[in-house]
């Protein structure tokens, strides 16, 4: 799939959602929002209260993962930044 189709894919969807690591290194996945800014796709934004066990999570382990879906699915794995 070439890279606009992906960035046109992940425009359409209305939920993704974002993978943590929590204390005890097991994954954990949150249901989202669309992200609400996207640069590329190296950069993607999502808001959330900062008191929220996710942002505890991405603190003391950054990596990360994101999936959009829609009878298909992409998935993304990076680094949460601070």
């Amino acid at each position: 799939m070439d890279l606009k189709k992906i960035e046109d894919f992940i425009d359409k969807q209305k939920v993704s959602f974002i993978c943590s690591i929590d204390d005890e290194n097991c994954p954990n996945v949150k249901a989202m929002l669309s992200p609400r800014k996207r640069i590329g796709l190296k950069e993607f934004y999502f808001s959330t209260n900062t008191s929220s066990m996710r942002v505890k999570q991405y603190k003391d382990n950054s990596s990360a993962s994101i999936y959009f879906y829609h009878k298909g699915l992409i998935k993304y794995v990076g680094i949460m930044l601070r």
